[in-house]
């Protein structure tokens, strides 16, 4: 009996407390590294949050520009050009009462979806000055590859007829009637299995038949 107390006396031996120090720092460690990897998961999460409110708001934005598109102030077709990740057509997006070009497209060097708007002359007989007159960044964080492209065309006998939609591109202008719109965002690429994937389908009803 007094041999035990004498060893409960004698407290931690050196080794004793290097193991017990070694542990406690490993412990440490291990929750601090937790917590991190917690705390980047959350902001990544908020972060991926915000830009898809974004983008979700511009496909919005963008949905009632293509169901708008109409005849150009100068009497031109709707559509003007339509591409795999660019979409040229006309419609009154401002609802100024004038008929603007609107020119959507996709750049993978910058992630980015643009549009470029370029308004009618103010002279008669009425013209469209070539290029884009003011650009506007309507998404950001956009990772869509060449196997998913931003646009897809549809013609009039669709969803009937899935042999010959979506049609191909560069699109006949004349046989679009439906328009799929789809995104693919992430903040950070090396991240490419959390991609977050919007989508819509937007009928331009001025050339409903």
């Amino acid at each position: 009996m007094q041999s035990k107390n004498n060893f409960l006396k004698r407290g931690f031996t050196l080794v004793e407390t290097i193991v017990a120090i070694s542990l406690f720092t490993v412990g440490t460690q291990a929750t601090v590294l937790l917590f991190s990897k917690i705390m980047k998961s959350k902001a990544y999460s908020m972060e991926m949050g915000k830009a898809s409110f974004v983008v979700s708001r511009s496909i919005g934005d963008l949905t009632k520009y293509i169901r708008k598109a109409r005849q150009s102030d100068a009497g031109a077709y709707p559509i003007v050009s339509a591409d795999d990740n660019e979409l040229t057509f006309f419609s009154d997006y401002d609802n100024d009462g004038q008929t603007e070009r609107l020119h959507i497209y996709f750049t993978d060097a910058e992630d980015t979806v643009y549009m470029g708007v370029r308004n009618p002359s103010g002279t008669f007989p009425i013209t469209y000055a070539s290029g884009d007159g003011e650009t506007i960044k309507l998404a950001e964080h956009i990772v869509n590859t060449t196997s998913d492209p931003v646009f897809l065309y549809y013609n009039k006998n669709y969803p009937g007829d899935l042999a010959n939609n979506p049609v191909d591109t560069s699109a006949d202008v004349s046989e679009i009637r439906l328009v799929k719109i789809f995104l693919k965002i992430n903040i950070d690429p090396n991240n490419a299995p959390d991609n977050i994937q919007q989508e819509t389908f937007v009928e331009m009803r001025n050339l409903s038949e």
